[in-house]
């Protein structure tokens, strides 16, 4: 049996942005995935500018691809109150579909071995991985996870989440419209959630929400929900009527987790979702999986220096806890600000009289430029 340095069990952002930095230091890399590229996901599609030199550092470019270079948020609470303000870093729209088939060229390039099938079992014996699907084996002496927000991998670790029931659920859909802005972000909050637009690398704009499911059972499919709950916001009204769905039907996720998880489970190092997730409306998960990846991608470059593996996992542990976690304590004051009408109409006019407030928020979700 050949045995890889590293075995990435996932090929979102995480995955695939480790595989091409791992493997342009010379390391072995098998990146196993269920689905082929490209695909479409539940995403909110816009990433923050802080990624852009870590990037270019690894040879992504976006040329082929070239995204929607966004500088300007507005927000707005379900009422039609509106904020506008500057980014005070900015970010760029792109699809999943694009980003994730982009990276996925690139690091096929660098000589990064692919799988598309599901993993059904990880055993860590005699200090090697043993990674199985249903039709093969492999070996590493290092794995990631970054297999996304919920797995079967999950359950089989029996990580403490996975038994938790959330009442999470994620839709999207890309929309033509021929009057939404370029270089545009809008954050809408309606009852029980908040809905993201942005443009993407197509001209179509990404049209993805997260709902509370007691405000969600309420109507009786996607499109009720719509037209009942969403619609309620006055821009978000005027969006779906004034534009017209890409997608044959909205993709769905549910079970979304905000609860909190370990950096390292079982000696597999999470990255991106798998290790934690930040609530949609702080715009900035797309950014933060792709900066775990460089987080994990260093400390395991200095493992095969000083090959500790106890020193390998407590760094890392402790490094995506410092990088982290006051962005998704942040985070989650801000989703619970925008889910009681109260406490968002206050805010809304604490950030009308002082945009500044607004600026100073997302300052706190976001990071500075990764060098």
């Amino acid at each position: 049996m050949n045995i890889y340095d590293v075995i990435i069990v996932g090929g979102g952002l995480a995955g695939l942005t480790s595989a091409i930095d791992l493997s342009k230091d010379g390391l072995r890399v098998l990146l196993v995935e269920k689905d082929n590229y490209p695909k479409h996901k539940v995403c909110g599609e816009y990433v923050s500018n802080e990624v852009l030199p870590y990037l270019n550092r690894l040879g992504v470019n976006f040329e082929t691809t070239p995204p929607d270079h966004i500088n300007r948020l507005q927000l707005s609470d379900r009422k039609g109150q509106l904020v506008e303000i500057k980014l005070p870093l900015g970010g760029f729209g792109i699809s999943r579909y694009a980003f994730d088939h982009l990276l996925f060229k690139k690091a096929k390039a660098n000589g990064v071995d692919f799988v598309f099938e599901t993993v059904t079992d990880i055993e860590f014996i005699d200090d090697r991985f043993i990674i199985k699907t249903a039709q093969q084996t492999f070996m590493s002496i290092l794995a990631i996870g970054s297999y996304g927000k919920r797995s079967n991998i999950d359950k089989k670790m029996d990580r403490s989440f996975i038994t938790q029931k959330t009442p999470w659920i994620g839709i999207k859909a890309h929309y033509t419209s021929t009057d939404f802005p370029e270089g545009l972000v809008q954050l809408h909050n309606f009852e029980g959630g908040y809905c993201g637009l942005s443009k993407t690398e197509t001209g179509s704009v990404n049209f993805c929400y997260i709902a509370h499911y007691d405000t969600f059972k309420k109507a009786k499919s996607i499109e009720d929900f719509n037209q009942k709950i969403l619609s309620q916001n006055p821009y978000l009204k005027s969006f779906l009527e004034n534009s017209e769905m890409d997608f044959e039907k909205h993709l769905a996720i549910s079970q979304v987790s905000f609860q909190n998880k370990k950096a390292v489970e079982q000696h597999m190092l999470m990255a991106g979702d798998s290790a934690g997730l930040i609530h949609p409306l702080c715009g900035n998960g797309m950014a933060m999986a792709i900066h775990s990846a460089k987080l994990v991608s260093n400390e395991i470059k200095s493992y095969f220096e000083h090959k500790d593996r106890d020193k390998l996992e407590a760094n890392y542990s402790r490094i995506w806890k410092k990088t982290f976690q006051k962005r998704l304590i942040f985070g989650s004051i801000f989703q619970k600000i925008l889910l009681q009408p109260q406490l968002t109409r206050y805010g809304m006019w604490m950030v009308l009289k002082s945009p500044f407030l607004l600026k100073k928020m997302i300052q706190q979700t976001h990071g500075k430029p990764i060098q």
